[in-house]
C-alpha cells in the first residue's frame, strides 16, 4: 500500500509540472506581445484550476488581448481565482463588481484589498463611503482611504480629496488622518506580491468613472441657522463673494441644480468652472461674505462659500 500511494504522488506531482511550465510560458509570451499564444498557454491550466493562469486570463479579457474584450469573462476568471486566495485577484475582481454595478457584492472584496493597501480600491471604497453609494456613509474612514490612495499617487485619489477637504468637517478630517496612519501601520507587509515569474502585473486602474467622484448632492449638509433667514439678495454682479453649489463630472448635471435653485437667489448668476475633470457650480455676485452665507443657507442644499480671489 505504501509503494502504491508513493507511486500516486510521483504521478501527481509530475503531472503539476507541466501545467506550471505553461503558465510561465504565457507570461514570456506576454512580454514579447504575443498574446494570443499567452492565452493558449494559460486557458488549459486556468480549465484545470491554476489560480495564476486563471488570473491572467482574466487580465487578458479584461484588456481585449488576445482575446475580444469580454468584462464579463474578465469577472468570471478573476472570481474563479479570488476564491482560491489570489490577492491580486482579489482586488481586480473587486473593481470588476463595482464597475458591473454589482455594489452590494464588491463591498466585501474591498473590504480584504483596502486591508492590504491596494490604491486602486482605497480610491473606490473610499468613494463609496463619502457618498453613502451601496455602504453606509462614514466620513472618517472616507478621507482616511483617500488619502492613502492619494499618498502612493493615485490622481484621481488627490483630486478627491481637495473636493472632500470642501465638505467634511474639521473634525471628521483629523478622525480621518487619525484612521490613515492606523491603516498604514497595520497594512500587511508580509503580504507577497505574487509570483512574476507565472502572473503578469496587475492592468492600473482606468481613470475614474463618475461615480467614482463624490457627486455634490451626497456631500455632508453646511450648518443652516435656526432661525429662518430672508431670501438672499445679491449685490450687483461685480461682487467677488460666490457660493458654490456642487462639482459634478457632467455639466448637464450642473445646469439642471441650477435651474432647481435660481428662484432661491434672485439676481445670481450660475458660473460652471471646468478643472481637475470636474465642473463646479458657483452663485456668483455677492458683495460680502454675509451674504453669501445667507444664500448658502436660501439655497436648501449642501454648499461652500467661495472667498474672491486675489
Amino acid at each position: 500500500m505504501r509503494a502504491i500511494g508513493w507511486m500516486a504522488a510521483l504521478a501527481l506531482s509530475g503531472a503539476a509540472c507541466p501545467a506550471a511550465a505553461d503558465v510561465k510560458a504565457g507570461v514570456d509570451a506576454w512580454a514579447r506581445g504575443d498574446f494570443r499564444a499567452a492565452v493558449d498557454e494559460w486557458r488549459g491550466p486556468a480549465v484545470a484550476g491554476d489560480p495564476d493562469a486563471q488570473f491572467n486570463l482574466g487580465q487578458a479579457y479584461k484588456l481585449g488581448r488576445g482575446v475580444p474584450l469580454d468584462p464579463a469573462l474578465a469577472e468570471s476568471w478573476f472570481r474563479k481565482a479570488a476564491l482560491q486566495g489570489h490577492f491580486q485577484a482579489e482586488d481586480n475582481y473587486a473593481l470588476a463588481l463595482f464597475q458591473a454595478g454589482k455594489k452590494a457584492d464588491a463591498v466585501p472584496w474591498l473590504e480584504r484589498s483596502v486591508t492590504r493597501g491596494e490604491a486602486r480600491t482605497q480610491l473606490v471604497y473610499g468613494t463609496m463611503l463619502f457618498n453613502g453609494d451601496g455602504v453606509g456613509r462614514d466620513y472618517p474612514r472616507a478621507y482616511a482611504l483617500m488619502t492613502l490612495a492619494a499618498q502612493k499617487g493615485v490622481k484621481s485619489a488627490g483630486e478627491t480629496l481637495a473636493q472632500m477637504d470642501q465638505y467634511i468637517s474639521p473634525p471628521d478630517r483629523e478622525k480621518g488622518l487619525g484612521l490613515a496612519r492606523q491603516y498604514a501601520a497595520q497594512t500587511r507587509v508580509a503580504v507577497p506580491p505574487g509570483n512574476a515569474n507565472r502572473q503578469i502585473a496587475a492592468a492600473p486602474a482606468p481613470p475614474a468613472p463618475a461615480r467614482t467622484a463624490p457627486p455634490r448632492s451626497a456631500a455632508p449638509r453646511a450648518p443652516v441657522a435656526a432661525r429662518a433667514e430672508p431670501e438672499a439678495r445679491p449685490a450687483p454682479s461685480r461682487g467677488g463673494w460666490r457660493v458654490q453649489l456642487g462639482a459634478f463630472r457632467d455639466r448637464g448635471n450642473a445646469e439642471a441644480l441650477w435651474q432647481r435653485v435660481r428662484g432661491r437667489l434672485s439676481g445670481a448668476q450660475p458660473a460652471y468652472v471646468e478643472g481637475g475633470g470636474l465642473v463646479r457650480l458657483h452663485a456668483t455676485g455677492f458683495a460680502t461674505r454675509t451674504q453669501a452665507n445667507r444664500a448658502c443657507a436660501a439655497t436648501g442644499v449642501a454648499c461652500v462659500v467661495v472667498a474672491p480671489s486675489t
